[in-house]
């Protein structure tokens, strides 16, 4: 794992010496790769590559990068971990190859040289994010894996192409001065992430997930970002990959599906348990993360190291239950309490960690969690795709229950969904208690959850549905600048492949949407700020291919999701460990504004620097705020997404959107530099 960045130049007279920036660049990536750094220079090819290095396999110089194949005609600069290298190694090996060291960069890049470059990605299972440059044909691939667990941002500026791992390093290039993309910061306020296909700075993108960019210099004389992201073709598509799997389902029986799936966990666990540095595993006590461990501990030989994050809150509080499966694998188990205190230190750090406004406040517990991790250990797998791969959120199977409300006129429901919003929770709370059902419904039916249904009880379709379902409401809040932005909640415009069942285009949505714009943006952040390897076996491509061939029945059971993964996790566990309702990595945040964030959230939230900023009504944002400081409506939905984003634009200083440009304070502070080491260039090297 590390952080990688680079620059090709227009060849229209762009000053060559601009290269060296690339090591400034990389510099701003320290937190991604604290082992050490590197940078490769072509002054006539106007090509320059930077690296930092968290060494996970192969810890000698024989691993460091920007790595040159056997013939040097290929030069790349990595991030990510291919976990199958070890048998592409051994093919190699057998049809004549030497190998210097032992690190998957150098199997991989002998297979480009071998087998073509998307033949081999086609062989690769992992995550990545790849600069290859071939100096044979002076062409320049960027390259992202299937699911996009690594970012790879891409820009252009001052007739230079830019990529790297994070947006902090475009700051070190001279002359980059980005305007704010308004739409992105609208879309941050109704989601509370940016969306993988946008970027919150206009000329600069993020390469889509299972693509690959190929460009020459000469061609970006007349290219434009828009146009480069166009470019970009599928080398994966889940789309395809989920219709084959739905045209292709398998006809197992239950039984036979649970051995398959038990198989497969257990191989893509193994293969990410291979480091050559200490490694443990994220336990929340929620069934994903309990398989990953259990399937762990199952194939270990010592205790494996686990760690979990508590809440002084118990209605929060999942402390004790990952503590009692810990027990019971005899797992080596780290707990941490984050107490409102520590979230308030670390707030000020969330802008500058995740560069673009990022609203999910589950990032706070994730980024306290890796740092704690650090302390032990290099590498941690996640339970992260378990959800997506096999149906566990609500929304998943909502839509069943739902159904008879459905049928009911739509003017009868639109007035319902008002009903049900003008009920604080405490109200709300009350009646769920009278109302004579199952406890099963009952917890369905707590008054988060209504306050969701209550927003999509008039949608007109299941796109509508979908926004809906994950907006944080935030957007009316927004000033005439957000609404000017044009977003609305008219869903994707027919972006879902035609799949058979609605939880199987729930899930296609999830796969292509809030998974990498929240999930693995949250999950690389996080971990990557804390120098930590995060790994996540059910975003394995396998994995998910294979659950593309699952009917949706055992998916979504009885009212409940993740049936067969139940059933595997059952081999391991004792039912009663971990059958209770689904809880997430949910964060007090409602009840810390009222109590130690207040002064904080008052601050940000000042109707000066509302109006300063311009994106916000002030006088709704004031409304927001009094009814959820008088108790009369939960609004720490609307809340986060709002100081997020404030906090946000705070800190990139006074010009009005979308004319301000970005200044350095977002990368001022990190960890203590460390020397970059230089690859001179040669005749050899270019």
């Amino acid at each position: 794992m590390c952080g990688i960045a680079g620059i090709l130049l227009f060849p229209d007279g762009a000053n060559p010496r601009r290269l060296a920036a690339v090591e400034g660049m990389a510099d701003a990536l320290h937190h991604r790769g604290p082992d050490g750094g590197s940078v490769w220079l072509d002054r006539e090819a106007g090509i320059a590559f930077g690296h930092r290095r968290l060494a996970i396999v192969d810890l000698s110089e024989a691993g460091r990068q920007p790595m040159f194949s056997a013939s040097e005609r290929l030069v790349m600069t990595y991030n990510g971990e291919i976990y199958n290298f070890a048998e592409l190694r051994k093919e190699l090996e057998e049809q004549g190859h030497r190998f210097r060291g032992h690190s998957d960069s150098e199997v991989m890049l002998e297979a480009f040289e071998k087998y073509g470059v998307e033949a081999s990605l086609a062989r690769l299972a992992g995550m990545f994010a790849i600069g290859l440059w071939d100096r044979d044909e002076r062409v320049l691939h960027l390259i992202r894996d299937r699911m996009g667990k690594k970012p790879l941002y891409v820009a252009l500026t001052d007739k230079a192409l830019l990529f790297a791992s994070e947006l902090k390093a475009f700051r070190a290039f001279p002359g980059f001065a980005p305007r704010i993309d308004a739409r992105t910061l609208a879309m941050v306020l109704r989601r509370g992430w940016a969306a993988d296909d946008s970027c919150i700075f206009e000329g600069v993108f993020k390469l889509p997930a299972g693509a690959m960019l190929s460009v020459r210099a000469d061609e970006l004389v007349t290219a434009s970002a828009d146009r480069l992201r166009q470019r970009a073709r599928p080398w994966w598509s889940l789309a395809e990959v989920a219709e084959l799997g739905q045209r292709r389902q398998f006809a197992l029986d239950p039984g036979e599906l649970e051995g398959e799936l038990d198989r497969l966990l257990r191989h893509v666990v193994r293969q990410r348990m291979v480091a050559d540095v200490p490694l443990g595993a994220f336990l929340s006590g929620g069934i994903d993360s309990s398989a990953v461990v259990a399937l762990m501990q199952a194939q270990s030989s010592r205790p494996v190291r686990t760690f979990t994050i508590g809440f002084s809150e118990g209605h929060y509080d999942e402390a004790r239950h990952a503590a009692r499966i810990a027990h019971h694998l005899g797992t080596d188990h780290t707990e941490f309490k984050l107490t409102p205190d520590k979230a308030l230190a670390v707030i000020p750090e969330l802008p500058r960690i995740w560069d673009e406004p990022f609203a999910d406040e589950s990032q706070i517990p994730t980024l306290l969690l890796s740092r704690l991790a650090r302390q032990h250990v290099t590498v941690a797998l996640s339970g992260d795709g378990g959800d997506e791969c096999f149906g566990g959120y609500a929304r998943h199977f909502m839509l069943s229950r739902l159904a008879p409300a459905f049928r009911v006129p739509v003017m009868a429901r639109r007035m319902a969904g008002r009903a049900l919003t003008l009920l604080n929770a405490q109200t709300m709370d009350g009646l769920i208690a009278t109302i004579p059902v199952s406890d099963r419904l009952r917890r369905m039916l707590k008054s988060e959850n209504l306050q969701k249904i209550a927003r999509v009880l008039d949608v007109p379709n299941e796109s509508v549905l979908y926004e809906r379902l994950i907006s944080t409401g935030a957007h009316s809040l927004g000033g005439p600048m957000e609404r000017s932005a044009g977003h609305d909640d008219g869903g994707d415009n027919g972006a879902v492949p035609s799949l058979p069942d609605a939880v199987g285009r729930l899930i296609y949505r999830d796969m292509t949407g809030y998974l990498p714009g929240d999930i693995l943006v949250k999950l690389d952040r996080a971990t990557m700020a804390a120098s930590l390897e995060g790994r996540c076996p059910f975003l394995d491509h396998r994995v998910v291919e294979f659950a593309w061939r699952l009917p949706t029945s055992v998916k979504v059971r009885n009212g409940e999701g993740k049936w067969l993964l139940r059933q595997v996790l059952r081999r391991y566990l004792p039912e009663a460990l971990f059958e209770r309702p689904k809880q997430g990595f949910n964060v007090p945040i409602g009840a810390w504004l009222v109590g130690p964030l207040r002064d904080w959230a008052q601050d940000l939230l000042d109707r000066s620097k509302i109006q300063k900023t311009g994106f916000f009504d002030a006088a709704r944002v004031e409304t927001c705020w009094r009814e959820h400081l008088s108790g009369r409506r939960d609004r720490a939905s609307e809340l986060w997404a709002v100081l997020m984003v404030q906090a946000w634009l705070d800190g990139l200083g006074s010009p009005p959107l979308p004319i301000r440009s970005a200044s350095d304070d977002i990368a001022a502070s990190g960890p203590a530099r460390s020397p970059v080491q230089r690859i001179e260039e040669s005749r050899a090297y270019g």
